[in-house]
């Protein structure tokens, strides 16, 4: 019986003691912060949204805010489509999510070295002709008029084209020529994409995706000039979609919410 009972007193002091500790160690304190409250978004986007593995859950981290901003009302309110994006962002009002994009915004990051690939040099040669000159034949205009010159984006809503993975670049482009990704109107892209054969936006994103991202790089203002078109690139804008010859005709933009 002795034993018994010293047997069930030990067993009760250990039991005690996670509750003494729980009761005498200091108090956890939470970082109300956007970067904890978005770690929803760094689950899938990669720490600090560099950009997941996996290469379709894309880089965030220093885009443009207002191209970050848009993206997540078309998620939200259907313009573009993925299910886990959709539901989280459906209770979340237009100030929240414009908080969001320019945290993310914020984050200048370095971006990593291309990955390998086998693409050849004549598929690589078309994606570098019809990002720099387009194809006038087809009225088609060359990338670098609204991502700007380096491809690296324009300020304050045209996001760069370099540093993604193959995989998310045909993914898109595809999904901008069969309609399943829209923007507000002059949705610019759509109209882009769907003068792409499927043989272009394999040669685009094995092109782009091999291309390093100039260090320091950053979107230029939308008033930066470009350097002088050819004269494909030239014929290709003289019909190209409404705000497409100029970034800062804002296609595909909604207005973001003024603050007080």
């Amino acid at each position: 019986m002795a034993r018994a009972a010293l047997s069930g007193l030990l067993i009760g002091l250990i039991l005690l003691v996670p509750a003494v500790q729980a009761q005498t160690a200091a108090p956890r304190t939470f970082e109300d912060s956007m970067a904890q409250r978005s770690l929803a978004c760094t689950h899938c986007h990669g720490a600090g949204g560099r950009a997941a593995p996996d290469g379709y859950h894309p880089r965030i981290a220093g885009k443009p805010a207002i191209y970050l901003y848009n993206q997540l009302l078309n998620f939200r309110d259907g313009r573009r489509h993925y299910g886990p994006m959709t539901q989280l962002l459906a209770p979340l009002s237009d100030e929240y999510l414009l908080a969001i994009a320019e945290h993310f915004a914020a984050l200048q990051l370095p971006y990593p070295a291309p990955l390998p690939h086998k693409s050849s040099a004549e598929l690589l040669e078309r994606g570098r002709i019809l990002a720099y000159q387009g194809d006038a034949s087809r009225q088609l205009q060359a990338c670098a008029q609204c991502h700007g010159q380096s491809l690296t984006g324009m300020l304050p809503h045209v996001p760069g084209l370099l540093g993604l993975p193959r995989d998310y670049l045909n993914a898109q482009l595809g999904a901008w020529r069969t309609g399943k990704r829209r923007a507000h109107a002059p949705d610019c892209m759509a109209d882009i994409a769907k003068r792409l054969q499927p043989q272009d936006i394999e040669a685009l994103a094995s092109w782009l995706a091999a291309q390093a991202v100039p260090a320091g790089s950053a979107g230029a203002p939308a008033s930066a000039p470009t350097s002088a078109p050819t004269s494909a690139s030239a014929s290709a804008s003289a019909s190209a979609p409404r705000g497409a010859q100029d970034p800062a005709a804002a296609c595909g933009t909604a207005r973001a919410p003024q603050r007080p």
